[in-house]
């Protein structure tokens, strides 16, 4: 049986997940894999001003909308809820995106996840990193988001002056076993590391009238 969408809802996944912008992408797509990175200096200006707008902007409730709609609450509208809460470091949400995190119900969905608890930045946020690396990294069946979060914590390690990763890192250690392990971990920090300076210029210029 389908869930259907009240009108509200609606609503909220058109302004907040769709929320087309000028060059015609809608936003989860540019938000997915980072995309958003290869538009021009532009479309991203206006992408991340419009982005931290509603970083700023959107209610708890609709956040929780977008993460809890119903039973087929998809990838696109928690992946774009996800990141409204890193921009804005709604830190209240963080037990919610933990458990949505360890879940790994989605596809796509653990990139916003592994942004928003990476750009939180506390020692819990990297306890959360390390307790799912733990659980996915040993399954090779489970494609999931390790990259991201092998990522974020490895930016985390490097706020904190901690050093969660290098366990995972060591020779013999779950990363040179896992499904993963042909990638640079060096590429996974430098990646999520880019995409928090390009979340620090949103909330720049989402301040800034348009």
């Amino acid at each position: 049986m389908n869930d259907p969408i009240d009108d509200l809802t609606a609503e909220v996944i058109e302004r907040y997940v769709v929320a087309a912008p000028e060059h015609g992408t809608a936003r989860y797509l540019d938000l997915l894999h980072g995309n958003f990175v290869n538009l021009t200096d532009q479309e991203r200006t206006r992408f991340l001003r419009s982005l931290g707008q509603d970083a700023q902007q959107v209610t708890d409730a609709d956040l929780e909308r977008m993460l809890h709609r119903g039973e087929f609450s998809g990838w696109r509208e928690r992946l774009a809820a996800a990141w409204l809460i890193g921009l804005d470091r709604r830190t209240r949400f963080r037990d919610v995106l933990a458990g949505l995190l360890l879940e790994s119900e989605l596809v796509y969905a653990g990139q916003g996840y592994s942004f928003a608890i990476a750009r939180f930045g506390q020692p819990e946020d990297a306890d959360i990193l390390t307790a799912y690396l733990e659980r996915y990294l040993p399954q090779r069946n489970r494609h999931y988001d390790q990259d991201w979060v092998l990522g974020g914590l490895l930016h985390l390690d490097g706020v904190l002056g901690t050093d969660h990763a290098a366990g995972f890192l060591a020779p013999g250690g779950l990363w040179s076993g896992s499904s993963f392990s042909h990638q640079n971990p060096a590429d996974c920090h430098f990646r999520i590391a880019g995409l928090l300076r390009f979340a620090d210029q949103a909330m720049e210029v989402g301040e800034q009238l348009p």
